[in-house]
């Protein structure tokens, strides 16, 4: 049974932020997801924001063991998850304390009564209960008793244990936001009938507490009115949700697909990155050949092995798994072979936090190799993106014959918005290197005269036998060559190819404006919430301030240094302690870079960017 709304008095709202907390096994990333999905569904744009703890399964009730989904919703343009809050749903004391601070004031909070025992309260370092001593009363609180109510729904339904009827609580949650917010309830239960379909009870249960939620919701004095999101205005098309790391696994499948190349994956699972192997598994069908290797030097040596074989060869990790992969990625680049690593970066140093976003990989990307090993770098910007720069990465690497390094972080990869379906003919050529006989004057080494681009010859081919390995080629005929002068001009070779690939990029564009009073410089993952904090600056009356947000790291656009000098004042964000700075100053010199950093395992709030770029406007 599908729920349906009866007349109700409803207020249309242009946005809103919806943030569900509770413990890790609360199931609150599937009720974000649900609630996302089907605010997609209806048209709105979204943008969300996963934050859960590293921990398999934190302790109950412990602040650090927290987790929580964010979800902006609009019907207009939203590029960030959001930062003050307009619903709080917390399932615990631990999620309250931990998210309270994140809700405008006289905005609603929903709590499970049921939750708030002495145990509970204590755990979460409450020295009394929130919900009686008068400490929310800025807030529109609605208590529920969640967890009974949930029991009351399911007292006649068989088969299940007190774990999964008390499990199904997050439902009773989702049903009641779906009320507030004019929602069907018509895409969760098709969600039901699919993945427990072999579970028919489960499929009773949720779809039940759902229903009980929504209803409850309806009848409750305490929800005066609900709220409406029109659809937004977007360009026409086919959508669909797409987490980043998904997008990423579907730009390689694209990129194969359009270079007719065979696509092989090797890597070692790790957080953030492992939703990469998980997706491109899923797709054998189109030709992928994917190994889970022992380790991330197993991985990313296999698919030097199949760049070597003339395949698409991708590895993907995260920072630790960076650092272990450099020795291998420094071979790749010595024998000139296409391969693409992709880094979901996340909070460092060492083990760090696996779970939280960091920009913090850029100088081991840039320099994190020995000797004189240079590759191309750039960087996706959103969830959607992902998709353009994976593909972006592996058309670099093919046609330029040399390593790419892609970096998304856990904010984008983990986060989700909508995506434009794509068909792989409106994707730009992908050109190979490959030849498939041998030329008469052939040696493995000559190269393009425009891009420096070596061939790309397939072991086995007759008359293109040639040795490989990590000692210095001979600049013509690839043997091991201890002279001098020949590594210096292979050194400089294999660097003035990368700098080249600047010809084949676009020129940097900014946001806004073209010249004026700031310049505020953003890459990758932090474009999202740059671009909303400056649309909402440039409402206030700041009108002589600009973005320009850099895909490319190495090399950087031909004409980077013409866009800064036509601004007066230039502050570079990032979520480091300023890499991205110190790349500029060592690149454009007589320019002065401000910083702005945050080191915290989250992305950036529009508030606190706002007030710096006014202080720096003073």
């Amino acid at each position: 049974m599908i729920a349906s709304k009866t007349k109700q008095k409803q207020e249309v709202l242009e946005a809103v932020v919806v943030r569900f907390v509770g413990d890790s096994g609360d199931g609150m990333q599937l009720t974000g997801t649900q609630f996302s999905d089907t605010s997609a569904m209806f048209g709105n744009d979204i943008a969300t924001f996963p934050n859960y703890p590293a921990e398999i399964r934190a302790p109950q009730g412990s602040l650090y063991g927290v987790s929580g989904f964010q979800v902006h919703i609009g019907s207009v343009e939203i590029s960030a998850p959001g930062e003050n809050v307009d619903l709080l749903v917390a399932m615990n004391p631990a999620g309250l304390k931990t998210n309270l601070h994140a809700v405008k004031p006289g905005h609603t909070v929903i709590v499970d009564t049921d939750a708030f025992s002495k145990k509970n309260l204590e755990k979460a370092q409450y020295e009394s209960n929130p919900l009686e001593d008068g400490s929310l009363e800025n807030y529109h609180v609605i208590e529920v008793a969640m967890t009974s109510l949930t029991k009351e729904a399911l007292k006649e339904v068989e088969g299940l244990d007190n774990k999964s009827i008390t499990r199904s609580k997050n439902m009773f949650a989702l049903g009641m936001v779906y009320w507030m917010y004019n929602r069907s309830t018509e895409h969760t239960i098709e969600f039901f009938n699919k993945k427990f379909k072999s579970k028919p009870e489960l499929i009773e249960a949720n779809t039940k507490v759902l229903n009980a939620g929504f209803y409850f919701s309806e009848t409750l004095e305490l929800i005066p009115n609900s709220y409406t999101v029109a659809p937004a205005k977007m360009a026409a098309g086919t959508y669909r949700i797409v987490m980043g790391n998904t997008a990423t696994a579907w730009g390689f499948l694209a990129a194969a697909e359009k270079s007719g190349l065979e696509l092989f994956l090797g890597s070692y699972p790790i957080t953030p990155a492992s939703d990469i192997l998980h997706e491109l598994v899923k797709h054998k069908h189109f030709g992928v050949k994917a190994l889970q290797a022992e380790d991330e030097i197993a991985g990313i040596t296999s698919a030097i092995g199949a760049a070597f074989a003339g395949d698409l060869a991708i590895t993907t990790t995260s920072g630790p798994g960076l650092a272990l992969k450099g020795e291998a990625l420094g071979l790749a680049m010595i024998l000139e072979l296409p391969l693409v690593v992709v880094d979901v970066q996340r909070g460092g140093p060492s083990t760090g936090l696996p779970t939280k976003t960091e920009q913090s990989d850029l100088l081991q990307a840039l320099y994190g190799r020995n000797g004189e090993s240079p590759v191309i770098i750039i960087a996706a910007s959103t969830p959607a993106n992902c998709f353009n720069y994976a593909y972006e990465a592996s058309k670099l690497a093919i046609e330029h014959m040399t390593p790419v390094i892609l970096l998304t972080d856990g904010y984008i990869a983990n986060g989700s918005a909508p995506w434009k379906i794509k068909s792989v003919s409106e994707m730009p050529e992908i050109k190979t290197r490959r030849i498939k006989e041998a030329k008469e004057t052939w040696n493995p080494y000559d190269r393009d005269e425009k891009t420096l681009a070596r061939d790309w010859a397939i072991p086995g081919t007759f008359g293109l036998e040639h040795r490989v390995g990590g000692l210095e080629k001979d600049k013509v005929t690839g043997q091991v060559s201890y002279v001098p002068e020949n590594h210096e001009y292979m050194t400089r070779i294999r660097a003035e190819k990368v700098k080249r690939v600047e010809n084949y990029i676009p020129k940097l564009k900014t946001e806004f404006t073209d010249e004026g009073d700031l310049l505020v410089i953003g890459w990758g993952g932090t474009f999202g919430t740059l671009y909303s904090s400056l649309k909402e600056l440039r409402q206030e009356g700041y009108s002589s301030v600009g973005l320009a947000h850099f895909n490319y790291i190495n090399p950087l656009p031909k004409n980077t240094e013409e866009v800064l000098k036509r601004f007066k004042k230039i502050v570079v964000c990032e979520l480091n302690t300023g890499q991205f700075a110190s790349v500029l100053r060592m690149n454009f010199h007589g320019i002065e870079f401000l910083q702005y950093n945050k080191i915290q395992g989250l992305p950036f709030g529009n508030s606190e960017l706002i007030e710096e770029f006014k202080k720096i406007m003073k």
